[in-house]
């Protein structure tokens, strides 16, 4: 019997520091998130940061927390149950950090006969610190809890033109009738090493201006790539003029080079140079979280007034948008019918 595991990024059970930390804790002592020696990163993590981030975290969780619960884990709730209407199999959601653990998520479906998953990492672009360490920890769960378990993945779907297609439906959706000067694709950012460390040539990836463009077997694992893709693949199917568009980085974490242009200082820029309107999209997540609601939504709004900007448009992102939904389902219903095969 076949099953389908969304897996996401995760979220704190609640706002308040002492369960941030644990969340924190568990998220930046990932190996593939902060990809430096062990005894190194529990310096850094447990010595630094774990001292004084939880705080300020917690604060800022407490701006964007619903009702229900975290946005991300209702959203992605959402999503869950609205594919699980339009599929004939069993549908888990699990987080990759969290107490909605991917081993909880794995035997939820086993204990509904499931011995065929289809791991769906929720997100369109291939990263170390998101489909990699999911991959990589629901194998080694698979091989210690489940060794009768087949596991598949879906591939990054970045380029796939039914995403494209709904992401820019999307967007058109929510620009529709609202004047703007600026459309930035905002994305999250990682270090400049992870896409070194990603590149399967091992030579291609000189994160300068032409590697990206040019045709290479290292843009199936280079997230940098993939997301300039996506921004190129949306600007051409709602026809964007030149200039009227960009591409920037957010949520970066110490002192070494993230990608850039970085997504505070292009707000910045954008505001300093006259711009009185934009509006802004985060491809890089398919739920609304703490970097969209709070990071993007607040604080990217603040520094846009204070340059002088006016009106600050933030769209949101596919959540449980019903033409996404209709994507995800199809592609679960090709993969129970040609497990190879997801178009």
């Amino acid at each position: 019997m076949k099953g389908i595991l969304l897996v996401n990024l995760g979220s704190p059970d609640s706002p308040e520091p002492k369960d941030v930390k644990k969340y924190l804790g568990e998220f930046l002592m990932d190996e593939r998130v902060i990809d430096i020696p062990l005894a190194a990163r529990a310096l850094l993590v447990k010595g630094i940061i774990l001292k004084t981030r939880p705080k300020a975290s917690a604060a800022a969780y407490k701006k964007i927390w619903w009702e229900e619960g975290s946005p991300l884990i209702v959203l992605s709730e959402r999503l869950q149950s609205k594919i699980q209407k339009q599929v004939e199999v069993p549908v888990a959601l699990a987080m990759r950090y969290g107490s909605m653990t991917i081993k909880k998520g794995l035997q939820e479906l086993v204990d509904k006969g499931v011995d065929e998953v289809l791991l769906f990492p929720l997100y369109p672009q291939f990263a170390m610190a998101t489909t990699e360490t999911i991959l990589v920890l629901a194998e080694a769960i698979r091989k210690e809890h489940f060794p009768n378990l087949k596991i598949d993945s879906v591939p990054a779907f970045y380029n796939k033109p039914d995403y494209i297609e709904v992401l820019s439906n999307s967007v058109k959706r929510h620009l529709e009738g609202k004047a703007y000067e600026h459309l930035l694709f905002s994305y999250h950012g990682v270090p400049e090493r992870h896409i070194r460390k990603s590149d399967v040539t091992k030579s291609h990836c000189k994160i300068d201006g032409s590697c990206c463009v040019t045709p290479s077997k290292a843009h199936e694992f280079c997230y940098r790539h993939q997301c300039f893709e996506v921004t190129r693949l949306v600007a051409e199917k709602l026809e964007l003029e030149e200039g009227t568009y960009s591409t920037s980085f957010q949520s970066r974490l110490g002192f070494d080079p993230w990608l850039q242009p970085y997504t505070d200082r292009t707000i910045e820029r954008l505001g300093k140079q006259g711009i009185k309107n934009m509006s802004i999209v985060t491809p890089a997540f398919v739920s609304d979280c703490l970097e969209t609601l709070e990071e993007i939504a607040m604080e990217g709004q603040e520094i846009f007034h204070e340059m002088g900007g006016k009106d600050f448009i933030t769209i949101p992102c596919l959540n449980d948008d019903d033409e996404f939904v209709d994507l995800l389902s199809k592609w679960v219903t090709e993969w129970t019918k040609t497990p190879a095969k997801i178009s």
